[in-house]
């Protein structure tokens, strides 16, 4: 897989920016603010329709202007495609899959992408939305329909919430209502459940060997923090998920009620890391949490090759200046000569010379292409 070129129109301070790729590794340099991370967030959005940095993607659109819209051409299987993406103020957007119009599923499945930001290395010390976020994402790079579980996972916890406010605002309660808003969770909740403990398992297997390697000894082990699933637990079906979760709904129906809101399910879970049995967040240094991340990206890569039979585009966005020398060689070396990577970085003194004699160098100031 390879992106061929990137055309950004008003998007964030990107009012006019065209970049082709020409080769299988860029370097997009610039002072703060300028632009780079817009641009591979631009890259990313193509893959996913999402963003890490906003939920509210008006904010897309550059100040004063109506829409914004991101064309771009990949190479997949001796194959171009182009594809493109407008978002209007007033909420609207529109997907193409070579000039026709598509639907999301199929515009999704053209690009691919991992991104590694200097935000991620925080992975382990933010909340665990943090965490479930970079799960649900990483897990939606392989298996496309899951979006789908999740939002209809979402629709109905957020309709059971406002009923239990209804009631409690009328005094009201339907038990029936209650029982047929449970069983739909269960159902769609411990298949997400089963989806996010399987995916872990396979991460694990080839973070814990990366991680060994880069910190020499230490044992990198993942659990699935599961809101009424016994943390030791390893394999489980999902009929044996859905059972428990209802038993968890049905012992917590009073305080649901009294709240107003669903207490239970994979809305409430997440990550534990462990290095050396020891939990990462509170033990491990930065260091360690560091190199924790850095092979679970890494990680990512494999596995979506694997899954896909393609290598995904990696976009590292100022994440070298964060690493020591260690985990610098050991990103830049750990990359496959056939993986497109684009990196954004202040200048070019943290790469070595042997390194950039076959990359594409772009500058970029107040969102334009210098050169």
């Amino acid at each position: 897989m390879k992106l061929e070129y990137l055309q950004l129109s008003a998007y964030r301070n990107c009012l006019d920016t065209m970049l082709n790729f020409d080769k299988s590794k860029t370097l997009i340099i610039g002072k703060n603010a300028q632009g780079k991370t817009n641009i591979l967030e631009s890259i990313y959005f193509l893959s996913t329709l999402k963003t890490p940095r906003t939920s509210n993607l008006t904010e897309l659109i550059n100040f004063g202007n109506d829409y914004c819209k991101i064309n771009a051409q990949v190479q997949k299987n001796d194959v171009s495609t182009d594809l493109q993406y407008v978002y209007t103020k007033d909420k609207k957007r529109e997907l193409k899959v070579n000039g026709a119009k598509s639907n999301v599923k199929d515009f999704k499945s053209v690009l691919t992408t991992v991104l590694f930001s200097s935000s991620d290395l925080l992975l382990l010390r933010g909340a665990p939305q943090d965490r479930r976020d970079w799960l649900d994402r990483a897990i939606s790079q392989v298996y496309p329909a899951y979006d789908d579980r999740l939002s209809k996972y979402d629709k109905i916890r957020v309709q059971k919430n406002n009923f239990l406010k209804e009631c409690a605002k009328t005094g009201n309660f339907n038990e029936k209502l209650m029982d047929v808003f449970n069983e739909q969770l269960s159902i769609s909740g411990s298949n997400i459940i089963y989806i996010r403990r399987k995916y872990l398992r396979e991460i694990e297997k080839i973070a814990a060997q990366m991680h060994k390697t880069i910190s020499d000894s230490e044992v990198l082990s993942l659990k699935y923090d599961s809101s009424f699933l016994p943390l030791e637990l390893d394999e489980i079906d999902i009929e044996t998920i859905q059972k428990q979760y209802k038993a968890s709904l049905e012992e917590r129906k009073v305080e649901e009620i009294r709240r107003c809101q669903a207490c239970v399910g994979p809305h409430r879970d997440d990550v534990i890391f462990y290095i050396n049995g020891q939990e990462a967040t509170k033990f491990a240094s930065q260091g360690q949490q560091r190199t924790v991340v850095l092979a679970l990206k890494l990680s990512e890569l494999d596995i979506i090759s694997q899954k896909t039979g393609d290598n995904p585009i990696l976009l590292l966005d100022d994440v070298l200046a964060e690493l020591d020398d260690l985990r610098q060689n050991y990103l830049l070396k750990s990359i496959k000569p056939e993986t497109q990577t684009i990196i954004t970085s202040v200048d070019t003194i943290l790469f070595e010379e042997e390194f950039l004699k076959d990359v594409q160098i772009y500058k970029i100031e107040n969102g334009s292409i210098l050169c």
